[in-house]
């Protein structure tokens, strides 16, 4: 995620990315988000033994 952003030392990224994480945004708050909904619309599949 931090790979995609503009800053260029690695300092820079990952401050803006820790500051991104605390005010509820940015890419790794989107996919903690995704993987959630997923795993509740998968919630009813669980007892299912493949």
């Amino acid at each position: 995620a931090s790979r995609s952003r503009g800053e260029r030392s690695l300092a820079a990224r990952l401050a803006a990315e820790l500051m991104d994480a605390v005010e509820n945004r940015g890419a790794a708050i989107k996919k903690r988000e995704d993987v959630h909904k997923m795993a509740e619309a998968n919630k009813a599949f669980a007892h299912f033994k493949w």
